[in-house]
């Protein structure tokens, strides 16, 4: 029995991430009186320590290489651009000021939304306590996103994660990051360019492995002509503080055997992990799977009724689209009387080194492994008038479309507009349209898209 007066609302959110925070506003708009609940700050990780930073930070090293890469186009620039990381830094945190900022206001001004700053758990069956208040409604959200996962064996190693390298004033002198995938690599990339060396060090024998052998292929090889080192098939990773402050990783090289890297920062990007472990959940009866993400049901509802999990924290997906996406579901179910799943969904992401790579439902690799009948589209941006024009030929696209009912089962961009131009082949695929509707679409001359019809004349048999 509860002594302490438990304040009532009509919904509760836990978390300010990307699903969370329009769901509040959404909530209130219909008149119900919510509780938010943020133990940080406003926006999550997206806005905070992960999109809106690394691509301001993206920008930057972009300057930087085209500071570098002038002489190939005909353009003479002096030596001598470098990088201050103290400038970038205070660019990325002005941007990010100001949509806290707009957040927080529009939290204020709103009478129907009422904001607890502190780490919520669970007390009670739909009771939630925050700063030693216990709050309770009928329906609960959950927005606690996830964090970096440190492995055991670092507690006395100086490391950063990618929030805590994003606060640097100085540039890493030498920066070695564990993890050789989308973190791992976007970091590695962006700080070789602003003028760190870099070393990768990645315990599979390939970067990315989820992906097809040629894309991982490519970045390795894209990064390694810039500078950066990689060291694949590491086992027995391990790494210490050395006496001059930096740190020395040991590692057991598939191609070198046992050796050290000595350098001066150490990045941990080995994956990221919910952040559920203090919310006592099994106060309340919500069942987390063994990796400790919230289990959901296709309108992201957990075991318990009017319990609902969003964004990272449900596994259903790690990134900010699929956040938002889980806020359009509950909010048109909710007020719309939809019937919107997570299962419509179509799995799409980017990775964003540069060139950057857009992705879009299987590989080729995974329809091999699943041995489907798939005919394969594939261009190289070599042959594409103009990534030559722009003299940026690097990479590659390539189609799945399945042979029988001729629709695309999944894409691969890597190249120039990489990121931008998957959306084209997305939207065919969420209007479940023949591959034939853009093969037989006239696309503006010059541009990379152009080279997609071109692509589709020709299909071949995996």
């Amino acid at each position: 029995m509860h002594t302490k007066e438990i304040k009532n609302f009509d919904a509760i959110v836990i978390g300010s991430g990307q699903a969370g925070t329009p769901l509040v506003f959404k909530l209130a708009s219909q008149g119900q009186k919510v509780a938010f609940i943020e133990r940080e700050h406003f926006g999550g990780t997206c806005l905070n320590v992960g999109c809106t930073p690394t691509k301001t930070y993206v920008a930057s090293a972009r300057r930087m290489w085209e500071a570098k890469h002038g002489d190939e186009l005909g353009i003479e620039i002096p030596t001598g651009a470098k990088a201050n990381l103290g400038k970038i830094k205070a660019r990325k945190d002005a941007l990010i000021k100001k949509s806290v900022d707009g957040i927080a206001q529009g939290v204020k001004n709103n009478k129907n939304i009422s904001f607890f700053k502190g780490e919520a758990y669970f007390e009670d069956h739909k009771v939630v306590a925050v700063n030693n208040e216990l709050l309770t409604a009928e329906e609960i959200y959950i927005n606690v996103g996830g964090s970096a996962f440190i492995p055991e064996g670092y507690e006395d190693v100086p490391y950063l994660t990618n929030q805590s390298i994003l606060e640097l004033e100085e540039i890493p002198e030498h920066l070695v990051v564990i993890g050789g995938s989308y973190i791992g690599l976007e970091f590695g990339q962006m700080f070789a360019r602003l003028g760190a060396k870099v070393t990768i060090i990645e315990r599979g024998s390939a970067i990315i492995e989820r992906e097809d052998p040629e894309t991982s292929q490519t970045i390795q090889r894209i990064m390694e002509e810039e500078g950066v080192d990689f060291r694949l098939g590491a086992e027995c990773i391990a790494a210490q503080k050395d006496e001059n402050g930096g740190i020395v990783a040991k590692i057991n090289c598939s191609k070198e055997g046992a050796i050290e890297i000595k350098g001066s920062h150490l990045l941990l990007a080995v994956g990221r992990r919910p952040n559920t472990a203090n919310l006592q959940l099994d106060k309340t009866g919500v069942k987390t799977n063994e990796k400790g993400f919230i289990e959901v049901n296709d309108h992201l509802e957990t075991n318990i009724q009017g319990i609902f999990a969003l964004g990272d924290c449900n596994g259903k997906g790690a990134f900010t689209h699929t956040a938002y996406n889980d806020y359009e579901i509950i909010a048109e179910n909710k007020f719309e009387d939809k019937n919107r799943k997570v299962s419509d969904r179509i799995l799409t992401y980017g990775l964003f080194v540069d060139p950057p790579l857009g992705r879009v439902g299987i590989t080729k690799k995974e329809a091999e492994e699943k041995g489907l009948d798939v005919l394969i589209g594939h261009r190289p941006f070599s042959k594409i008038a103009r990534a030559k024009e722009k003299g940026e030929t690097e990479g590659y696209m390539s189609l799945v479309v399945d042979a029988n009912t001729k629709k695309i089962l999944g894409a691969t961009i890597l190249g120039v507009g990489g990121d931008e131009i998957i959306s084209g082949i997305i939207n065919i695929m969420y209007a479940d349209k023949s591959y034939e509707v853009i093969r037989d679409s006239v696309q503006p001359h010059p541009t990379v898209s152009e080279l997609i019809p071109t692509m589709l004349e020709s299909l071949t048999k995996l």
